[in-house]
């Protein structure tokens, strides 16, 4: 395993496949890079989605929304917004990993590129950082703050020309748990959900047995949601068949095999031989195939044309 992903695994964030240097944004209106964001670490999170669309460095931006009540200045929210919408636009809440929030998720460059492909899609991009920690990994609060920033996107629907009634939900990595509340019998408003490498039961996570009481660990792990009954919400899963986090890939193994015995309305798709977080990382037809596949399957989801999706370009492998 390289530095970087050592480092990375370490953490339960984004690991690299190889040392690259972070590549820049190309956005005019780019975040800065976080002050306390260095080394190795902002190299692999800092690099944006190995996808481009067109219109991403079109898109409207509006930073640092206060989407809960806070002192915290980290707290905050970005939105997304395609840059000639006629009419309201459905919503993709993307959910970060474990982290600090001194480091300033929603600013990394990965998250960056995945909320302007949302707006070039034709769906609003909505980032934010919320506090699921490493090495304590604080989930309950994690769960109120991604609870506080739906709330905060459909209440302010109007004022940004969003549709507070067609909602998806995007996690990554730590933020699999996230996943959890809204599995089954969701409010109608959320359409779908979707999860990148994620953590499907942290009940074999050591940061989770030392940070969470067992009723946290029970209530939060996903494979645990597919045995209750009700309304199933429709999941696209992503699985990094090369991931180095400890015990992640096998979550996600025994989640499938019994997602598709309880008959849960599941979409796997797996990136054989890639590492966690090779969405920024790995550039190869695959990587590419999952990202439009993602951005596909939240279309057709919110109620959009699949056939105007945007295409990216050719990977050369």
């Amino acid at each position: 395993m390289s530095r970087i992903a050592t480092t990375i695994a370490a953490g339960l964030l984004f690991a690299s496949a190889s040392s690259l240097a972070a590549k820049p944004l190309p956005w005019k209106d780019a975040a800065a890079q976080p002050k306390n964001l260095t080394g190795d670490f902002a190299e692999a999170v800092m690099s944006p989605v190995v996808v481009t669309l067109l219109g991403m460095d079109r898109v409207r931006f509006i930073r640092d929304l206060k989407y809960r009540d806070t002192d915290e200045p980290q707290v905050r929210m970005d939105l997304y917004l395609p840059p000639a919408a006629k009419e309201a636009v459905p919503i993709v809440l993307f959910v970060h990993g474990g982290s600090s929030i001194e480091v300033q998720p929603k600013d990394w460059g990965i998250y960056q590129s995945w909320g302007r492909l949302a707006a070039a899609s034709g769906m609003a991009g909505v980032t934010f950082t919320q506090h699921l920690g490493f090495p304590k990994t604080e989930v309950p609060q994690a769960a109120e703050d991604v609870a506080r920033a739906l709330s905060f996107v459909r209440a302010n629907a109007r004022t940004y020309r969003l549709d507070p009634d067609r909602i998806c939900m995007v996690v990554y990595s730590a933020g699999g748990p996230m996943l959890a509340p809204y599995m089954v019998n969701a409010p109608p408003w959320l359409k779908c959900i979707a999860g990148w490498y994620p953590f499907m039961d942290i009940r074999q996570s050591s940061f989770h047995q030392s940070s969470e009481k067992p009723e946290t660990l029970l209530a939060f792990s996903d494979i645990l949601k597919l045995d209750e009954p009700g309304t199933k919400t429709p999941l696209y899963l992503v699985r990094a068949g090369a991931d180095q986090i400890p015990t992640l890939k096998d979550t996600i193994d025994r989640f499938v095999v019994k997602a598709l015995e309880t008959d849960y309305p599941l979409t796997v798709a797996n990136a054989p031989g890639s590492p966690h977080g090779f969405d920024n990382q790995v550039d190869s037809i695959r990587t590419r195939e999952l990202v439009l596949g993602t951005l596909q399957f939240l279309r057709g989801r919110l109620g959009l044309d699949a056939a105007a999706q945007p295409r990216g370009k050719t990977a050369k492998n």
